[in-house]
């Protein structure tokens, strides 16, 4: 098992000032970061990779299709395709800092509704175009979460039944699907059974609280969800994702509109041991 945390907790876009949080990461006990990907390119990212690796982290990468121009489930070839450049340029940028995993909603534009669930052209057209993405993360050394998210900020998946089903649907061995529990707490019946019947389809996991705050603050069932995957046989990234107001934009995008943990610090300091501690009760 691997710890991670997203770096989003602390801004939507890494550069050389938050070089000293990644010190503060190892120093917990961070096996690594998760870096979100909405912007800058390839040199960037090398530079990015440089600091993971100045500080003994591995990492994990995350992104969002950023409009309709790039939706993989459009009925417009050229979205599309937009939706392919996209994702490779994502792809390349994990490449350059050495991200193991891309999770995410990579398959429609957030906050975007039809008004019906998600049809069968749909789940065929992005199905095609993740195949295409699962080939080209494959030789990048990048494995493919894609993530269930509440029915509030999306429509094509909302809970982890469905994703497991649109991941087999793709069939691809590099793609599979990611659980995350904030979504979990919010969607599923079961929070904890949902996991045991798609464990071979799980391939990435966001330890997140019911608030989107400090891991163990709330009421998530982070025992339960542990002892899950640790029965199952999951050895990969427990990856914490919180959100904070201190970047207006982001606090904006993510709906915080309270101070959800006491500081970063506690965040990850008591995110890290939440994760430990449940995860050994587990054994």
């Amino acid at each position: 098992m691997k710890t991670g945390i997203n770096l989003l907790l602390w801004t939507p876009f890494v550069t050389e000032e938050h070089f000293g949080i990644l010190e503060k990461l190892k120093a917990t006990g961070y096996d690594g970061a998760e870096i979100p990907l909405f912007g800058g390119d390839v040199a960037h990212y090398k530079t990015v990779g440089k600091a993971l690796a100045d500080n003994g982290l591995k990492s994990t990468a995350c992104t969002v299709m950023p409009d309709e121009e790039h939706n993989p489930i459009s009925a417009e070839p050229k979205h599309r395709q937009g939706g392919v450049d996209y994702l490779k340029w994502v792809i390349d940028c994990c490449e350059a800092f050495g991200a193991e995993v891309l999770c995410g909603p990579f398959y429609q534009p957030l906050g975007k509704f039809t008004g019906v669930p998600p049809t069968a052209e749909e789940k065929k057209r992005a199905a095609e175009v993740h195949r295409q993405i699962a080939d080209y993360a494959q030789k990048a050394g990048v494995v493919l979460a894609v993530e269930c998210l509440n029915r509030f900020e999306c429509y094509f998946l909302n809970i982890l039944d469905d994703g497991a089903a649109y991941a087999r649907q793709v069939g691809h061995p590099n793609f599979g699907v990611m659980y995350d529990s904030f979504h979990a707490n919010v969607e599923e019946k079961d929070p904890v059974g949902c996991i045991t019947r798609n464990l071979d389809m799980i391939r990435h996991v966001h330890i997140s609280e019911n608030d989107r705050g400090t891991p163990g603050k709330g009421h998530v069932p982070f025992g339960g969800i542990l002892k899950a995957l640790r029965a199952g046989g999951y050895d990969q990234w427990l990856t914490i994702e919180a959100f904070g107001r201190s970047l207006p934009e982001l606090a904006a995008t993510t709906c915080v509109w309270r101070d959800l943990s006491a500081s970063p610090e506690e965040c990850y300091e008591f995110g890290y041991k939440t994760i430990m501690d449940n995860w050994q009760a587990a054994a």
